[in-house]
């Protein structure tokens, strides 16, 4: 009966042990670290004599009375880049799972290959070839197709276009998965049916990849409204985001309980947001999906 009774409580806590790396990496990388951030928000003091918890709430309404501007031009910002690397990934994606034969692993090697590089190297390239006077800028201007005090750079757009550049691969590659793991029967069943292909397209092969534009959109918008070295490198001040707010206060200003309530405030609106796109878009196919 022991022995029995061993073996009935083994079973019932293997999955909880198996599992316990993983809680425990998450404790120490996440909830630890959030914590810490979340309390430090909360505290009063400077680096030389250090900082005490307060409960000082106050800085949450002052960090918003200050940098609401830049909240909402960090969203702005995100979901414009989402939305845009979607339209553009999409039809690559596309093609590359319905028509790439034998070579699809090539393509999206290719797609892949330039971030290999490091993230800023390329930000800076982009700021190379958007110079005022730079290979696309100073032709155009030679050619007399634009005006000589046309510029891209220090606005919002070589922002939005440096966002959407650096997102690319994480948009194609779920939108490929989903689109891949698309049965091509059923495909083929609408088409037996009579329907059109943009009726295929839209009815058919478009709601079954919902589950690749919702973790695109999770990988992308996440990313694209914390950045801020893409504001900085193809930017000015005018189109500063928040993250250039929280880095200037934790690396220059060292004001780490601003830094730490903006970040406890982006945080949380990201949550609300991906709450209601959730809700929005509808997660139901999206576990139909997982299973």
């Amino acid at each position: 009966m022991a022995t029995r009774s061993g073996r009935r409580l083994g079973k019932r806590a293997a999955p909880y042990l198996l599992s316990l790396p993983s809680w425990v990496y998450l404790a120490v990388f996440f909830v630890i670290p959030l914590g810490s951030m979340l309390t430090l928000s909360l505290a009063v003091g400077n680096p030389l004599v250090g900082y005490t918890l307060t409960g000082h709430v106050a800085e949450f309404k002052h960090a918003i009375d200050l940098y609401h501007t830049q909240f909402l031009r960090s969203f702005y910002f995100g979901a414009l880049s989402t939305l845009a690397t979607l339209v553009i990934t999409y039809p690559v994606a596309y093609w590359i799972a319905f028509y790439g034969g034998k070579h699809k692993a090539t393509y999206l090697f290719l797609i892949l290959l330039p971030f290999f590089v490091t993230f800023v190297i390329r930000t800076l390239a982009w700021q190379f070839i958007l110079a005022d006077q730079g290979v696309v800028l100073g032709h155009l201007k030679d050619w007399g197709l634009l005006s000589q005090r046309a510029y891209i750079l220090s606005t919002r757009w070589a922002v939005i276009g440096g966002l959407v550049y650096n997102s690319l691969a994480y948009y194609v590659l779920p939108l490929y998965v989903a689109l891949e793991k698309i049965d091509r029967r059923v495909v083929r069943a609408a088409s037996d049916l009579y329907a059109s292909p943009s009726t295929t397209f839209w009815r058919v092969i478009l709601p079954l990849s919902a589950p690749g534009i919702f973790a695109g959109f999770l990988l992308v918008f996440v990313t694209s409204v914390g950045d801020f070295v893409n504001a900085e490198i193809l930017g000015g001040p005018g189109s500063y985001m928040i993250g250039n707010v929280i880095q200037q206060d934790f690396f220059v200003n060292q004001n780490y309980p601003m830094a730490a309530a903006l970040s406890s405030i982006l945080m949380f609106l990201l949550m609300v947001a991906i709450y209601l796109y959730a809700r929005a878009f509808g997660t139901e196919s999206i576990q139909e999906y997982a299973a």
